[in-house]
Protein backbone atom coordinates (compact mmCIF):
# COMPACT_ATOMS: atom_id res chain seq x y z
CA UNK A 1 0.00 0.00 0.00
CA UNK A 2 1.19 3.64 -0.86
CA UNK A 3 2.01 5.71 2.41
CA UNK A 4 0.36 9.10 2.18
CA UNK A 5 2.21 11.87 1.53
CA UNK A 6 3.25 15.19 3.98
CA UNK A 7 4.13 18.40 1.82
CA UNK A 8 6.60 20.83 3.29
CA UNK A 9 7.20 24.01 1.69
CA UNK A 10 9.55 26.64 2.83
CA UNK A 11 11.95 29.17 1.22
CA UNK A 12 14.38 29.31 4.06
CA UNK A 13 16.55 26.65 3.82
CA UNK A 14 17.77 26.31 7.75
CA UNK A 15 14.09 26.14 8.18
CA UNK A 16 13.05 23.86 5.70
CA UNK A 17 15.87 21.54 6.82
CA UNK A 18 14.82 21.73 10.45
CA UNK A 19 11.57 20.60 9.61
CA UNK A 20 12.05 18.76 7.38
CA UNK A 21 14.26 16.63 9.73
CA UNK A 22 11.82 16.29 12.60
CA UNK A 23 8.73 15.39 10.48
CA UNK A 24 10.88 12.57 8.93
CA UNK A 25 12.21 11.66 12.29
CA UNK A 26 8.45 10.86 13.64
CA UNK A 27 6.18 10.69 10.85
CA UNK A 28 8.72 8.37 8.29
CA UNK A 29 6.95 4.46 8.86
CA UNK A 30 3.84 6.28 7.96
CA UNK A 31 4.07 8.99 5.15
CA UNK A 32 6.22 9.98 2.57
CA UNK A 33 7.73 13.16 3.16
CA UNK A 34 8.52 15.73 0.27
CA UNK A 35 10.26 19.13 1.27
CA UNK A 36 11.05 21.93 -1.57
CA UNK A 37 12.21 25.67 -1.02
CA UNK A 38 9.25 27.02 -4.29
CA UNK A 39 6.00 27.21 -4.27
CA UNK A 40 5.95 26.99 -7.04
CA UNK A 41 7.58 24.15 -8.01
CA UNK A 42 5.58 22.37 -4.45
CA UNK A 43 2.33 23.16 -6.33
CA UNK A 44 3.35 21.56 -9.59
CA UNK A 45 4.86 18.45 -7.57
CA UNK A 46 1.20 18.43 -6.29
CA UNK A 47 -0.64 18.23 -9.24
CA UNK A 48 1.48 15.67 -10.17
CA UNK A 49 0.91 13.42 -6.96
CA UNK A 50 -2.92 14.16 -8.14
CA UNK A 51 -2.73 12.77 -11.27
CA UNK A 52 -0.80 9.86 -10.21
CA UNK A 53 -4.21 8.80 -7.65
CA UNK A 54 -1.34 9.84 -4.38
CA UNK A 55 -3.02 11.14 -1.37
CA UNK A 56 -1.84 14.04 0.59
CA UNK A 57 -2.20 14.43 4.71
CA UNK A 58 -1.14 17.37 5.51
CA UNK A 59 0.32 20.50 4.44
CA UNK A 60 3.11 22.70 6.17
CA UNK A 61 3.63 26.02 4.83
CA UNK A 62 5.58 29.26 5.49
CA UNK A 63 3.99 32.41 5.75
CA UNK A 64 6.75 34.67 4.31
CA UNK A 65 7.82 33.51 0.70
CA UNK A 66 9.07 35.51 -2.21
CA UNK A 67 6.71 33.64 -4.79
CA UNK A 68 3.60 33.80 -2.83
CA UNK A 69 2.42 33.67 0.89
CA UNK A 70 2.14 30.52 2.58
CA UNK A 71 -1.75 31.64 2.68
CA UNK A 72 -2.14 31.56 -1.06
CA UNK A 73 0.02 28.61 -1.61
CA UNK A 74 -2.36 26.66 1.02
CA UNK A 75 -5.71 28.08 -0.77
CA UNK A 76 -4.36 26.66 -3.89
CA UNK A 77 -3.09 23.34 -2.36
CA UNK A 78 -6.75 22.96 -1.08
CA UNK A 79 -8.28 23.35 -4.30
CA UNK A 80 -5.76 20.23 -5.55
CA UNK A 81 -6.41 18.15 -2.12
CA UNK A 82 -9.36 19.43 -0.11
CA UNK A 83 -9.04 17.23 2.38
CA UNK A 84 -5.67 17.38 3.73
CA UNK A 85 -4.71 18.98 6.80
CA UNK A 86 -3.19 22.72 6.74
CA UNK A 87 -0.71 24.21 8.80
CA UNK A 88 1.07 27.65 8.49
CA UNK A 89 4.66 28.12 9.76
CA UNK A 90 4.74 32.07 11.25
CA UNK A 91 6.80 34.38 13.40
CA UNK A 92 5.41 36.13 16.01
CA UNK A 93 4.52 39.53 13.71
CA UNK A 94 2.27 37.00 11.44
CA UNK A 95 0.05 35.83 13.97
CA UNK A 96 -2.62 38.26 12.28
CA UNK A 97 -2.13 37.18 8.69
CA UNK A 98 -2.71 33.84 10.24
CA UNK A 99 -5.70 34.21 11.96
CA UNK A 100 -7.29 35.66 8.91
CA UNK A 101 -6.45 32.65 7.23
CA UNK A 102 -8.24 30.80 10.06
CA UNK A 103 -11.16 32.68 8.62
CA UNK A 104 -10.85 32.55 4.77
CA UNK A 105 -9.03 29.48 4.02
CA UNK A 106 -9.97 27.55 6.68
CA UNK A 107 -6.69 27.00 8.07
CA UNK A 108 -6.44 24.12 10.32
CA UNK A 109 -3.38 25.65 12.38
CA UNK A 110 -0.69 28.00 12.63
CA UNK A 111 2.81 27.21 14.31
CA UNK A 112 4.99 29.63 15.86
CA UNK A 113 8.82 29.34 15.12
CA UNK A 114 10.89 28.02 16.51
CA UNK A 115 8.99 24.66 17.91
CA UNK A 116 11.79 23.39 19.77
CA UNK A 117 11.53 20.90 21.55
CA UNK A 118 8.85 19.20 18.59
CA UNK A 119 8.08 16.84 21.39
CA UNK A 120 6.02 19.88 23.56
CA UNK A 121 5.40 22.31 20.23
CA UNK A 122 5.12 20.15 17.04
CA UNK A 123 4.09 16.81 17.79
CA UNK A 124 1.16 16.90 19.80
CA UNK A 125 0.08 19.33 17.03
CA UNK A 126 0.67 17.36 13.81
CA UNK A 127 -0.82 14.10 15.43
CA UNK A 128 -3.95 15.36 16.57
CA UNK A 129 -4.33 16.84 12.93
CA UNK A 130 -2.80 13.48 11.28
CA UNK A 131 -5.54 11.71 13.59
CA UNK A 132 -8.57 13.27 12.33
CA UNK A 133 -7.24 12.87 8.62
CA UNK A 134 -6.89 9.69 9.11
CA UNK A 135 -10.31 9.16 11.03
CA UNK A 136 -12.23 9.74 7.33
CA UNK A 137 -9.77 8.42 5.00
CA UNK A 138 -9.95 4.79 3.76
CA UNK A 139 -7.59 4.16 0.76
CA UNK A 140 -9.92 2.85 -1.71
CA UNK A 141 -8.99 -1.00 -2.11
CA UNK A 142 -10.01 -1.01 1.80
CA UNK A 143 -12.69 0.51 2.22
CA UNK A 144 -16.84 -0.59 2.69
CA UNK A 145 -18.91 0.09 -0.31
CA UNK A 146 -22.28 0.94 -0.70
CA UNK A 147 -23.63 0.93 -3.95
CA UNK A 148 -26.90 1.92 -5.08
CA UNK A 149 -29.27 4.78 -6.09
CA UNK A 150 -28.24 8.12 -5.26
CA UNK A 151 -31.78 9.20 -4.07
CA UNK A 152 -33.00 6.24 -3.11
CA UNK A 153 -34.27 6.67 0.53
CA UNK A 154 -32.69 3.55 1.26
CA UNK A 155 -29.43 4.44 0.15
CA UNK A 156 -29.68 7.33 2.05
CA UNK A 157 -30.18 5.63 5.14
CA UNK A 158 -27.12 3.58 5.50
CA UNK A 159 -24.75 6.47 4.01
CA UNK A 160 -26.22 8.31 6.92
CA UNK A 161 -25.99 5.47 9.75
CA UNK A 162 -22.15 4.78 8.83
CA UNK A 163 -21.41 8.75 8.12
CA UNK A 164 -22.73 8.97 11.72
CA UNK A 165 -20.89 6.63 13.34
CA UNK A 166 -17.43 7.44 11.45
CA UNK A 167 -17.04 4.78 9.37
CA UNK A 168 -15.55 5.34 6.19
CA UNK A 169 -17.65 4.16 3.55
CA UNK A 170 -16.88 4.47 -0.21
CA UNK A 171 -20.43 5.57 -2.02
CA UNK A 172 -20.81 3.89 -5.86
CA UNK A 173 -24.10 5.06 -7.60
CA UNK A 174 -25.13 2.54 -9.94
CA UNK A 175 -26.27 4.97 -12.37
CA UNK A 176 -22.84 6.99 -12.64
CA UNK A 177 -20.07 4.40 -11.53
CA UNK A 178 -19.29 1.90 -14.01
CA UNK A 179 -17.42 -0.26 -11.50
CA UNK A 180 -20.56 -0.75 -9.67
CA UNK A 181 -21.68 -3.42 -12.17
CA UNK A 182 -18.70 -5.73 -11.20
CA UNK A 183 -19.99 -5.56 -8.06
CA UNK A 184 -23.48 -6.89 -8.93
CA UNK A 185 -22.48 -9.29 -11.09
CA UNK A 186 -20.17 -10.95 -8.16
CA UNK A 187 -22.42 -10.90 -5.67
CA UNK A 188 -25.45 -12.20 -8.41
CA UNK A 189 -27.60 -9.69 -7.82
CA UNK A 190 -29.74 -7.35 -9.58
CA UNK A 191 -31.20 -3.67 -8.88
CA UNK A 192 -33.97 -5.02 -6.91
CA UNK A 193 -31.52 -6.04 -4.56
CA UNK A 194 -30.18 -2.40 -3.74
CA UNK A 195 -28.30 -1.21 -1.68
CA UNK A 196 -25.63 -3.74 -1.71
CA UNK A 197 -23.22 -3.09 1.30
CA UNK A 198 -19.75 -4.70 0.14
CA UNK A 199 -17.52 -5.66 3.49
CA UNK A 200 -13.76 -5.40 3.74
CA UNK A 201 -13.21 -9.41 3.24
CA UNK A 202 -16.01 -9.13 0.44
CA UNK A 203 -18.65 -10.36 1.95
CA UNK A 204 -22.14 -8.86 0.49
CA UNK A 205 -25.46 -7.36 2.80
CA UNK A 206 -28.10 -6.57 0.38
CA UNK A 207 -30.48 -3.46 1.84
CA UNK A 208 -29.56 -4.39 5.57
CA UNK A 209 -31.40 -3.32 8.17
CA UNK A 210 -29.38 -1.15 10.76
CA UNK A 211 -28.48 -3.66 13.51
CA UNK A 212 -27.23 -6.39 11.04
CA UNK A 213 -25.12 -3.04 9.26
CA UNK A 214 -23.85 -2.01 12.61
CA UNK A 215 -22.81 -6.04 13.71
CA UNK A 216 -21.06 -6.24 10.69
CA UNK A 217 -18.72 -3.49 10.74
CA UNK A 218 -17.98 -4.06 14.54
CA UNK A 219 -20.23 -1.65 16.50
CA UNK A 220 -21.02 -3.27 20.15
CA UNK A 221 -24.90 -4.30 20.34
CA UNK A 222 -24.37 -6.48 23.67
CA UNK A 223 -23.56 -4.91 27.16
CA UNK A 224 -21.05 -6.61 28.81
CA UNK A 225 -23.14 -6.09 32.32
CA UNK A 226 -25.94 -6.46 33.99
CA UNK A 227 -26.03 -3.63 36.33
CA UNK A 228 -24.11 0.14 35.78
CA UNK A 229 -23.91 2.93 37.52
CA UNK A 230 -25.76 5.32 34.77
CA UNK A 231 -27.15 4.70 32.10
CA UNK A 232 -27.41 6.96 29.42
CA UNK A 233 -29.95 7.52 26.74
CA UNK A 234 -28.97 9.73 23.46
CA UNK A 235 -25.47 10.25 22.31
CA UNK A 236 -25.17 13.69 21.33
CA UNK A 237 -23.33 16.24 22.79
CA UNK A 238 -24.75 16.13 25.95
CA UNK A 239 -25.09 12.83 26.08
CA UNK A 240 -21.41 11.98 25.56
CA UNK A 241 -20.09 14.71 27.71
CA UNK A 242 -22.05 12.96 30.85
CA UNK A 243 -20.17 9.73 29.47
CA UNK A 244 -16.68 11.57 29.62
CA UNK A 245 -17.61 12.75 33.21
CA UNK A 246 -18.88 9.36 34.28
CA UNK A 247 -16.63 7.09 33.25
CA UNK A 248 -13.55 9.39 33.96
CA UNK A 249 -14.89 9.51 37.64
CA UNK A 250 -15.24 5.70 37.88
CA UNK A 251 -19.03 5.08 37.29
CA UNK A 252 -19.78 1.99 35.24
CA UNK A 253 -21.21 3.87 32.27
CA UNK A 254 -23.58 2.72 29.06
CA UNK A 255 -24.82 4.94 26.65
CA UNK A 256 -27.06 4.10 24.31
CA UNK A 257 -27.92 5.96 20.66
CA UNK A 258 -30.52 4.58 18.39
CA UNK A 259 -29.05 5.94 15.05
CA UNK A 260 -25.64 7.98 15.20
CA UNK A 261 -23.64 9.87 17.52
CA UNK A 262 -23.31 13.63 17.50
CA UNK A 263 -27.04 14.38 17.38
CA UNK A 264 -27.67 17.02 14.92
CA UNK A 265 -24.32 18.47 15.66
CA UNK A 266 -22.82 15.68 14.14
CA UNK A 267 -24.01 16.89 10.78
CA UNK A 268 -22.65 20.09 11.40
CA UNK A 269 -19.99 20.84 8.33
CA UNK A 270 -18.54 23.24 10.78
CA UNK A 271 -18.39 24.84 14.07
CA UNK A 272 -15.90 27.75 14.89
CA UNK A 273 -17.51 28.98 18.24
CA UNK A 274 -16.49 26.06 20.10
CA UNK A 275 -14.10 26.79 22.86
CA UNK A 276 -10.50 25.94 22.20
CA UNK A 277 -11.03 25.24 18.47
CA UNK A 278 -10.28 28.81 16.71
CA UNK A 279 -10.28 27.23 13.48
CA UNK A 280 -13.33 25.35 13.74
CA UNK A 281 -13.89 21.52 13.52
CA UNK A 282 -16.55 19.67 11.85
CA UNK A 283 -19.49 17.66 13.89
CA UNK A 284 -18.15 14.80 12.64
CA UNK A 285 -14.36 16.01 14.51
CA UNK A 286 -16.12 16.49 17.70
CA UNK A 287 -17.72 13.38 17.82
CA UNK A 288 -14.98 11.62 16.84
CA UNK A 289 -13.00 13.20 19.44
CA UNK A 290 -16.17 12.44 21.89
CA UNK A 291 -16.52 8.87 21.20
CA UNK A 292 -12.29 8.26 21.86
CA UNK A 293 -12.23 10.24 24.78
CA UNK A 294 -15.28 8.74 26.61
CA UNK A 295 -14.00 5.15 24.97
CA UNK A 296 -10.41 5.25 26.54
CA UNK A 297 -12.62 5.94 29.63
CA UNK A 298 -14.63 3.12 29.78
CA UNK A 299 -17.78 3.76 28.46
CA UNK A 300 -19.38 0.93 26.04
CA UNK A 301 -21.46 2.41 23.54
CA UNK A 302 -24.44 0.27 21.80
CA UNK A 303 -25.97 1.47 18.59
CA UNK A 304 -27.87 1.65 16.96
CA UNK A 305 -30.58 0.48 19.70
CA UNK A 306 -33.39 1.77 20.83
CA UNK A 307 -35.15 2.02 24.47
CA UNK A 308 -38.58 0.77 24.49
CA UNK A 309 -39.79 0.94 28.04
CA UNK A 310 -38.38 1.80 31.92
CA UNK A 311 -39.59 0.27 34.88
CA UNK A 312 -38.54 1.25 38.47
CA UNK A 313 -38.16 -1.88 41.00
CA UNK A 314 -36.60 -0.62 44.39
CA UNK A 315 -34.87 2.59 43.41
CA UNK A 316 -33.24 0.51 40.40
CA UNK A 317 -34.05 1.03 36.85
CA UNK A 318 -35.23 -1.49 34.02
CA UNK A 319 -34.32 -0.81 30.35
CA UNK A 320 -35.82 -2.92 27.69
CA UNK A 321 -34.57 -1.98 24.62
CA UNK A 322 -37.13 -2.69 21.27
CA UNK A 323 -34.51 -6.17 20.41
CA UNK A 324 -35.42 -7.61 23.78
CA UNK A 325 -32.19 -6.84 25.48
CA UNK A 326 -32.68 -5.96 29.52
CA UNK A 327 -30.25 -4.30 31.17
CA UNK A 328 -30.25 -2.44 35.06
CA UNK A 329 -29.08 0.75 36.12
CA UNK A 330 -28.97 2.63 39.49
CA UNK A 331 -29.41 6.21 37.46
CA UNK A 332 -30.37 7.30 33.94
CA UNK A 333 -29.60 10.47 32.03
CA UNK A 334 -32.36 11.14 28.86
CA UNK A 335 -30.04 12.90 26.61
CA UNK A 336 -32.14 12.18 23.26
CA UNK A 337 -32.39 15.96 21.71
CA UNK A 338 -34.71 17.16 19.99
CA UNK A 339 -35.26 16.45 16.04
CA UNK A 340 -35.93 18.72 13.54
CA UNK A 341 -39.75 18.92 12.72
CA UNK A 342 -41.52 17.33 9.65
CA UNK A 343 -42.75 19.61 6.95
CA UNK A 344 -46.63 19.64 7.02
CA UNK A 345 -46.95 19.81 3.51
CA UNK A 346 -49.35 16.61 1.30
CA UNK A 347 -47.40 14.22 0.11
CA UNK A 348 -44.15 15.30 1.47
CA UNK A 349 -42.91 11.74 3.33
CA UNK A 350 -42.55 9.70 -0.07
CA UNK A 351 -39.43 12.33 -0.85
CA UNK A 352 -37.95 12.69 2.37
CA UNK A 353 -34.12 10.56 1.74
CA UNK A 354 -35.18 11.05 -1.82
CA UNK A 355 -34.70 14.66 -2.15
CA UNK A 356 -36.03 15.91 1.05
CA UNK A 357 -33.50 15.88 3.99
CA UNK A 358 -33.73 16.50 7.52
CA UNK A 359 -30.19 17.95 8.18
CA UNK A 360 -27.84 15.50 6.99
CA UNK A 361 -26.05 17.94 3.98
CA UNK A 362 -22.98 16.88 4.40
CA UNK A 363 -24.02 13.56 3.33
CA UNK A 364 -25.59 14.70 0.16
CA UNK A 365 -23.44 17.61 -0.72
CA UNK A 366 -21.39 15.76 -3.43
CA UNK A 367 -24.54 14.80 -5.22
CA UNK A 368 -25.47 18.60 -5.91
CA UNK A 369 -22.65 19.63 -7.38
CA UNK A 370 -23.79 22.57 -10.13
CA UNK A 371 -27.21 21.99 -9.11
CA UNK A 372 -29.56 24.38 -7.10
CA UNK A 373 -30.42 23.39 -3.87
CA UNK A 374 -33.11 24.60 -1.14
CA UNK A 375 -32.63 25.24 2.75
CA UNK A 376 -35.28 25.88 5.09
CA UNK A 377 -34.00 27.97 8.48
CA UNK A 378 -32.20 30.30 9.12
CA UNK A 379 -30.72 29.38 12.69
CA UNK A 380 -27.13 28.24 12.65
CA UNK A 381 -27.58 24.85 11.40
CA UNK A 382 -29.42 26.04 8.48
CA UNK A 383 -26.31 28.33 8.05
CA UNK A 384 -23.49 26.13 8.58
CA UNK A 385 -25.28 23.62 5.96
CA UNK A 386 -25.42 26.55 3.73
CA UNK A 387 -21.91 27.41 4.10
CA UNK A 388 -20.86 23.48 3.17
CA UNK A 389 -23.70 23.59 0.46
CA UNK A 390 -21.67 26.65 -1.46
CA UNK A 391 -18.53 24.48 -2.56
CA UNK A 392 -20.66 22.26 -4.16
CA UNK A 393 -24.33 23.71 -5.69
CA UNK A 394 -24.64 26.57 -8.23
CA UNK A 395 -26.52 28.36 -5.91
CA UNK A 396 -27.56 27.74 -2.06
CA UNK A 397 -31.40 29.14 -1.18
CA UNK A 398 -31.69 29.95 2.60
CA UNK A 399 -35.59 29.96 3.03
CA UNK A 400 -36.46 32.03 6.11
CA UNK A 401 -39.96 33.29 7.58
CA UNK A 402 -38.43 36.57 9.29
CA UNK A 403 -37.06 40.15 7.14
CA UNK A 404 -33.60 39.23 7.82
CA UNK A 405 -31.05 36.19 8.18
CA UNK A 406 -29.66 38.52 10.93
CA UNK A 407 -32.82 38.03 13.66
CA UNK A 408 -32.03 34.14 13.67
CA UNK A 409 -28.35 33.43 12.53
CA UNK A 410 -24.78 34.02 15.13
CA UNK A 411 -23.25 37.33 13.60
CA UNK A 412 -20.47 35.41 11.95
CA UNK A 413 -22.49 33.49 9.89
CA UNK A 414 -24.55 36.30 8.68
CA UNK A 415 -21.28 38.02 7.57
CA UNK A 416 -19.73 34.70 5.83
CA UNK A 417 -23.20 34.02 3.99
CA UNK A 418 -23.36 37.72 2.87
CA UNK A 419 -19.65 37.34 1.41
CA UNK A 420 -21.13 33.84 -0.12
CA UNK A 421 -21.97 35.34 -4.01
CA UNK A 422 -23.65 31.76 -4.75
CA UNK A 423 -25.50 31.93 -1.53
CA UNK A 424 -28.87 33.73 -2.25
CA UNK A 425 -31.50 34.78 1.08
CA UNK A 426 -35.25 34.80 0.20
CA UNK A 427 -37.22 36.15 3.30
CA UNK A 428 -40.96 35.95 4.30
CA UNK A 429 -40.96 32.48 2.16
CA UNK A 430 -41.86 29.07 2.94
CA UNK A 431 -42.52 26.09 0.58
CA UNK A 432 -46.06 25.10 0.19
CA UNK A 433 -46.32 22.07 -2.20
CA UNK A 434 -43.65 19.76 -3.45
CA UNK A 435 -43.53 17.15 -6.52
CA UNK A 436 -42.24 14.65 -8.34
CA UNK A 437 -42.21 10.85 -9.43
CA UNK A 438 -39.95 8.57 -7.86
CA UNK A 439 -38.03 11.62 -6.36
CA UNK A 440 -37.94 15.37 -5.67
CA UNK A 441 -38.16 17.39 -9.01
CA UNK A 442 -39.85 20.62 -8.14
CA UNK A 443 -40.74 22.70 -5.04
CA UNK A 444 -43.37 25.71 -5.11
CA UNK A 445 -42.56 28.65 -2.69
CA UNK A 446 -44.52 31.30 -1.55
CA UNK A 447 -43.58 35.06 -0.10
CA UNK A 448 -45.83 35.57 2.85
CA UNK A 449 -46.27 39.57 2.19
CA UNK A 450 -46.67 39.98 -1.16
CA UNK A 451 -48.95 36.40 -1.87
CA UNK A 452 -46.88 35.79 -4.67
CA UNK A 453 -46.06 31.59 -5.35
CA UNK A 454 -43.75 30.36 -8.12
CA UNK A 455 -42.73 26.94 -8.82
CA UNK A 456 -38.39 26.28 -9.35
CA UNK A 457 -36.64 22.42 -9.76
CA UNK A 458 -34.31 21.22 -7.70
CA UNK A 459 -33.13 17.74 -6.62
CA UNK A 460 -32.71 18.56 -2.54
CA UNK A 461 -34.66 20.81 0.18
CA UNK A 462 -33.01 20.62 3.02
CA UNK A 463 -34.85 21.25 6.58
CA UNK A 464 -33.36 23.14 9.35
CA UNK A 465 -36.54 24.27 11.47
CA UNK A 466 -38.56 23.30 14.17
CA UNK A 467 -37.55 21.31 17.51
CA UNK A 468 -39.54 17.96 18.63
CA UNK A 469 -38.34 16.63 21.38
CA UNK A 470 -37.45 12.45 21.55
CA UNK A 471 -39.71 12.00 24.56
CA UNK A 472 -42.56 9.83 23.06
CA UNK A 473 -41.54 6.56 24.27
CA UNK A 474 -41.19 8.00 27.72
CA UNK A 475 -45.34 7.63 28.28
CA UNK A 476 -46.04 8.14 32.23
CA UNK A 477 -42.21 7.62 32.87
CA UNK A 478 -41.44 11.28 34.03
CA UNK A 479 -43.41 14.29 34.23
CA UNK A 480 -43.34 16.47 30.58
CA UNK A 481 -45.15 19.71 29.39
CA UNK A 482 -47.29 20.13 26.70
CA UNK A 483 -44.74 20.21 24.25
CA UNK A 484 -43.11 16.92 25.27
CA UNK A 485 -40.04 18.38 26.98
CA UNK A 486 -39.06 17.15 30.04
CA UNK A 487 -39.62 19.02 33.45
CA UNK A 488 -36.78 19.23 36.10
CA UNK A 489 -35.85 20.91 39.09
CA UNK A 490 -37.66 23.91 40.52
CA UNK A 491 -39.96 23.71 37.24
CA UNK A 492 -41.62 20.19 38.53
CA UNK A 493 -42.40 22.26 41.92
CA UNK A 494 -44.57 24.71 40.04
CA UNK A 495 -46.56 21.73 38.63
CA UNK A 496 -49.95 20.87 40.70
CA UNK A 497 -49.55 17.22 40.28
CA UNK A 498 -45.92 17.39 42.19
CA UNK A 499 -46.30 16.45 45.39
CA UNK A 500 -48.35 13.24 44.89
CA UNK A 501 -45.76 11.89 42.63
CA UNK A 502 -42.30 13.28 44.79
CA UNK A 503 -41.93 11.63 47.91
CA UNK A 504 -38.52 12.13 49.03
CA UNK A 505 -37.39 14.24 51.70
CA UNK A 506 -35.28 16.14 49.59
CA UNK A 507 -36.24 18.67 46.63
CA UNK A 508 -35.55 17.19 42.97
CA UNK A 509 -31.95 18.41 41.96
CA UNK A 510 -31.47 20.70 39.17
CA UNK A 511 -31.43 18.10 36.14
CA UNK A 512 -33.74 15.54 37.66
CA UNK A 513 -37.06 14.30 36.53
CA UNK A 514 -40.19 13.42 38.33
CA UNK A 515 -38.41 9.99 38.82
CA UNK A 516 -35.37 9.96 41.73
CA UNK A 517 -32.71 9.24 39.85
CA UNK A 518 -33.59 9.75 36.35
CA UNK A 519 -31.68 12.84 35.00
CA UNK A 520 -32.70 14.73 31.41
CA UNK A 521 -29.51 17.07 29.94
CA UNK A 522 -29.22 18.91 26.42
CA UNK A 523 -32.40 19.67 24.55
CA UNK A 524 -34.78 17.17 25.58
CA UNK A 525 -35.01 19.28 29.06
CA UNK A 526 -37.81 21.98 29.34
CA UNK A 527 -35.58 24.87 30.22
CA UNK A 528 -31.81 23.88 28.81
CA UNK A 529 -30.39 26.69 26.64
CA UNK A 530 -29.85 25.71 22.82
CA UNK A 531 -26.66 24.90 21.47
CA UNK A 532 -23.71 22.61 22.03
CA UNK A 533 -21.44 24.16 24.77
CA UNK A 534 -24.58 24.17 26.48
CA UNK A 535 -25.38 20.92 25.86
CA UNK A 536 -21.62 19.07 26.81
CA UNK A 537 -22.51 21.50 30.50
CA UNK A 538 -25.72 20.12 31.15
CA UNK A 539 -24.00 16.66 30.41
CA UNK A 540 -21.55 16.99 32.89
CA UNK A 541 -23.68 18.45 35.36
CA UNK A 542 -26.28 15.95 35.21
CA UNK A 543 -23.27 13.55 36.10
CA UNK A 544 -22.56 15.74 39.24
CA UNK A 545 -26.07 15.56 40.48
CA UNK A 546 -25.71 11.46 39.76
CA UNK A 547 -22.89 11.38 42.37
CA UNK A 548 -24.96 13.06 44.57
CA UNK A 549 -28.18 10.77 43.97
CA UNK A 550 -25.87 7.69 44.23
CA UNK A 551 -23.92 8.93 47.17
CA UNK A 552 -27.63 8.91 48.94
CA UNK A 553 -29.04 5.67 48.31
Amino acid sequence: MKLPFIIICDDDVQVLRAIQRDIRNEYRDDYRVAATESANEALELIKELKLKNETVALFISDQRMPEMEGIVFLEKAKEIFPDAKQVLLTAYSDIEAAIRAINNVKLDYYLLKPWNPPEEKLYPVINELLEDWQAFYKPDHEGIRIIGFQWSPRSHRLKEFLSGNLVPYIWMDVEDNQDSEKYLVSAKSSYSDLPLVVLKDGSVLSNPELPELAASVGLQQKPLNEMYDVLIIGAGPAGLAASVYGSCEGLKTLLIEKSNPGGQAGNSARIENYLGFPSGLSGAELTRRAISQTTRFGTEILTPKEVKTVTVQDGYKIIEMTDGTVVHSKSIIIATGAAYAKLDIEGIEKFTGAGIYYGAASIVANACKNEAVYIIGGGNSACQAAMYMSKFASEVNILIRRDSLKQTAANYLFENISKTPNIKILPNTEVVAVSGDRVLEKITIKNSKEGEERTVATKALFVYVGVKPGTSWLNGLVMKNEKGFILTGSDLMKEKSFLATWKQDREPYICEASTPGIFAAGDVRFGAMTGISSAVGEGAMAIRFIRKYLQET
